[in-house]
């Protein structure tokens, strides 16, 4: 077999194809161009070889391939050429780097789970997996009842946030024309048919609450709109019906919001039978056989006692986990096929312990066949362990049971059950490592993430399709290696931001109505009680003549703009602005807006009330007038502008991208970065984005600061944000992650030292300012909250004080771990699976601890009182240093610190054993 991954040459400027085995292997651009990618192409196929552990798989209908860039994958062309060997044999394509092995069956046409699969090692692990699954539109049978979230889903979000749906989730929104859900069906017989769908209608975004509208597409054509009334409420749903005419055969459904549509609704599930047929029930999950040695979802078990299928936490593979455990006899029962012989085995539980209710965090139990099996607790209910418990089984098939031994004994999930021979490695599930969202408003202690890149068993695609008909993804192969895959991503999407060494510095930022000579007696203020201040950021008052969306600086407020700004300077404190977008009809400044947007802005009504306009940022002349607006405001030398709530129904109507991600870029490209929500838009997913969208979060790291919006002020909250960080980071290849410092709003409030304003509890003041001390931005704000160390009573201003002066030492460290994640793609704030992949306790411990750069090991208190104690695994192969006592610590151990409110869990490696 012939080794082609090197890069050929092609002479007198003509690309060479060298034929092997029924394959093209050739070059995918000119040689006049940029180093070429060398390819292997089967049929209308291509394939590839970006590194050893990234390959990108195309389908393109007539083989017209594509090779310029997209607005997420812009590396394409930078990777190092990679050896590697093709091969035909019994009718499969066969592409082996010597990290991943990518095999497909010749000629079978689009990609599909069935045509296309990758292997790989992750540890100890082999990992087979078929990655286009999900990623085309699935079959669904004449009479049955298909879950919306299980369709091809382009657009829409996947919730859970109202009731009354069936499934694990529904369909959200249709806000965006093109918004769709795919599936296929097979005709038995030419004839009239009927397509059913389950939905609900209330009250919108735009305020109505009446009967909208959406396309049933067959095969391409608009075949049918479906009229949807109002339900009542979110969690009231209702069936409609739409007729179709289908000939014999298989044929492509959609439900679309066209041009003329409405939309704004959530469709549950939907079903295509004949005219007149009752809506289907859904079908009850049936159990499933378990074979001996692989890796079994454990709500697929026959359920018992009150247990159930679960879905609300993050982290787990498959549609669901199994919960309800929380009384004598709770449980599921599982049939293990193919047991070899009889003997002693490993079950393999893959589970979750966190807080349950009232009750303290502890160890549970949960009975394997009959034996009690101890769970130890882990740091949250979004993060797993696994652990081997003993049974003896027989040859062939067996029943393995999971029960509550008492009421008080189990409240665990659990994830996946496998049952393995004694000296099996501990298997992973294809279940995804942190996630990301728009933002975090609103979050009261917890919330659904959309998986990103990292998954458990070293596996993912990044599935950047643009075009109908036209596949294209990339299939990632990491194992364990993750920073390898992360770096893969930087690659390939670009880098994550470097920001300006202020950034990394101390931020106030609190929404509280002042003048500028108020802000300058904060930063007079702050000097004096030691107090370092980088970053200044003025909140939305300033503005006039509206304090939304006024395009003016208010005079009443900042009488002289550029002398605030320059005074700003002259004291080491960098400032911006905030900004919505939209503008009044009313707005002096609309005018000539409306001139340069040539007639184009759309009057809406927004926040600012009904005279309000909007901007579709992908028209040339609409994103000029939107820019200008900013800089006919700005003073000179005004270093960011603050887009705080995108988007007041302004949009994008620039394909492939979303609205948040093409303003972002025009922000960075006007000031060095965004200062943002990412990901999303209102279009889709909502305000804070719970869900994914179909473009991704790839491109977005490229110019944005993630501001990740209105929290909650909570210990709950505060614990959340712990291992957020470091998972949204891994999940996107975002370093830059902002919290609102103290949380945003409510929570535990309490009177504050101004007129109209409120503050935090001491003690949870200063464990948040702690924990801000190592995250990637440190920004103190609030919604008319106490934020300031002299606002607070002595322990916690004294414990405030020290540790922004501890950031403000830490500036260059923290610069220098973001340059090297610009550089490399290992964030800033880094989960202990990245460092120490075959740990278990890295997984488990990952929403309490994590590594500050290579050298910090940070394990914030998210408890009250003036004294806690924390619990802190100390990762192998090292020794590790209390940073304020100086204690050590071996590692692979586990101990409980105890600290004041004067300081915290910190450590430092030593020593490498």
């Amino acid at each position: 077999m012939r080794d082609h991954g090197s890069v050929r040459r092609a002479a007198a400027g003509v690309a060479s194809v060298i034929l092997f085995g029924g394959l093209a292997v050739a070059p995918s651009s000119p040689v006049q161009a940029r180093p070429r990618i060398a390819a292997v192409v089967s049929g209308d196929a291509r394939f590839q070889v970006l590194s050893p552990t990234l390959i990108r798989t195309e389908y393109a209908p007539g083989g017209k391939f594509t090779d310029t860039a997209t607005f997420n994958v812009v590396g394409r062309d930078k990777f190092a050429p990679t050896p590697y060997r093709a091969s035909t044999a019994q009718g499969w394509l066969t592409i082996d780097t010597g990290a991943l092995t990518l095999r497909y069956r010749v000629g079978s046409g689009s990609f599909s789970t069935d045509n296309l699969t990758v292997g790989l090692r992750a540890g100890q692990q082999t990992v087979q997996a078929a990655p286009w699954t999900g990623h085309t539109a699935p079959d669904c049978a004449i009479g049955v009842l298909c879950e919306a979230e299980s369709l091809a889903v382009s657009g829409p979000g996947v919730a859970s946030d109202h009731s009354g749906y069936t499934g694990a989730g529904f369909a959200a929104g249709f806000q965006a024309t093109g918004d769709s859900l795919g599936f296929v069906v097979t005709a038995p017989t030419a004839g009239a048919y009927q397509l059913g769908v389950r939905y609900a209608n209330s009250t919108g975004g735009d305020g109505q609450n009446v009967t909208r509208t959406l396309t049933v597409s067959v095969d391409g054509a608009a075949a049918r709109t479906l009229s949807l009334p109002p339900t009542g409420s979110w969690d009231t749903w209702a069936v409609a019906n739409a007729g179709l005419d289908l000939a014999a055969g298989r044929h492509q459904i959609s439900v679309v919001r066209g041009a003329a549509d409405s939309g704004n609704v959530n469709i549950d599930s939907l079903a295509v039978g004949r005219p007149g047929d009752a809506y289907p029930a859904p079908a009850p999950p049936a159990p499933q056989p378990c074979p001996f040695g692989t890796i079994c979802e454990a709500d697929t078990g026959t359920q018992v006692g009150g247990a159930k299928t679960a879905h609300d936490h993050n982290g787990y593979s498959g549609t669901g986990f199994l919960a309800g455990l929380e009384q004598t006899g709770a449980g599921a029962a599982y049939t293990v096929t193919g047991v070899p012989r009889a003997g002693s085995y490993r079950v393999q539980l893959r589970y979750a312990n966190g807080k349950a209710g009232a009750q303290p965090i502890q160890s549970r139990s949960i009975t394997v066949n009959g034996v009690a099996a101890t769970l130890a607790p882990t740091s949250g209910w979004d993060y797993w362990r696994t652990v081997s418990v003993p049974v003896t089984l027989a040859a062939g098939t067996n029943t393995v049971t999971l029960g509550c031994p008492t009421d008080a004994a189990c409240h665990v999930n659990v994830d996946t059950v496998a049952v393995t021979t004694a000296g099996s490695p501990l298997l992973a599930p294809h279940a995804p490592l942190g996630g990301y969202r728009r933002g975090l408003d609103g979050v009261d202690g917890g919330a659904l993430t959309a998986p990103g890149l990292l998954y458990s068993d070293g596996w993912s695609l990044l599935d950047d399709s643009v075009a109908t008909g036209h596949q294209d993804a990339y299939v990632f192969g990491y194992g364990q290696n993750y920073s390898h895959g992360l770096q893969d991503l930087s690659t390939l999407t670009g880098p994550t931001k470097l920001l300006p060494k202020w950034a990394y510095g101390v931020w106030y930022s609190e929404y509280y109505d002042r003048t500028a000579a108020e802000f300058q007696g904060i930063v007079t203020r702050a000097k004096a009680e030691g107090v370092p201040l980088d970053v200044l950021v003025v909140d939305t008052d300033f503005k006039s003549p509206d304090r939304w969306n006024g395009w003016s600086i208010d005079p009443s407020r900042i009488p002289d703009p550029q002398g605030f700004v320059d005074w700003l300077h002259a004291q080491g404190v960098r400032t911006g602005l905030n900004i919505h977008p939209s503008i009044l009809g009313s707005d002096p400044k609309f005018a000539q807006a409306q001139a340069t947007a040539k007639g184009k802005l759309q009057r809406v009504g927004c926040n600012g009330g009904p005279d309000c306009y909007v901007f579709d940022w992908g028209d040339p002349d609409q994103l000029a007038a939107y820019l200008q607006l900013h800089r006919d405001m700005a003073p000179k030398g005004l270093d960011f502008w603050w887009l705080d709530w995108c988007c007041d129904g302004s949009r994008s109507s620039k394909a492939g991208v979303t609205p948040d991600s093409w303003i972002n870029q025009k922000y960075a490209e006007e000031t060095g970065f965004a200062f943002s929500r990412a990901y999303g838009s209102l279009q889709a997913g909502g305000y804070s984005g719970p869900t994914a969208v179909p473009t991704g979060p790839w491109a977005d790291k490229r110019s944005t600061l993630h501001f990740t919006g209105d929290t909650i002020s909570n210990w709950e909250t505060l614990q959340f944000e712990v291992g957020y960080t470091g998972g949204e980071s891994v999940a996107t290849g975002l370093a830059a992650i902002s919290h609102d410092i103290g949380g945003h709003t409510g929570g535990l409030q309490e009177p504050g030292s101004e007129p109209g304003s409120t503050k935090l509890p001491d003690d949870l003041y200063a464990r948040w300012v702690q924990l801000g001390t190592f995250q990637p931005i440190d920004r103190l704000h609030s919604n008319h909250s106490d934020r300031l160390p002299w606002q607070y009573g002595p322990a916690a201003k004294a414990s405030a004080t020290k540790f922004l002066q501890l950031r403000k030492q830490l500036q260059t460290y923290t610069y220098g771990v973001a340059a090297e994640a610009t550089r490399t793609g290992t964030p800033i704030v880094r989960p202990l699976y990245l460092a120490y992949p075959g740990e278990p306790e890295a997984y488990a411990t990952a929403g309490a601890e994590y590594l500050y750069g290579p050298d910090y090991l940070v394990a914030p208190v998210t408890t009250p009182g003036t004294t806690a104690t924390t619990t802190v695994w100390f990762p192998p192969g090292s020794t590790w240093r209390d940073y304020f006592t100086g204690t050590t610590y071996a590692g692979g151990t586990t101990a409980q610190i105890t600290t004041t409110l004067d300081t915290m869990p910190v450590f430092t490696r030593l020593a490498r054993r």
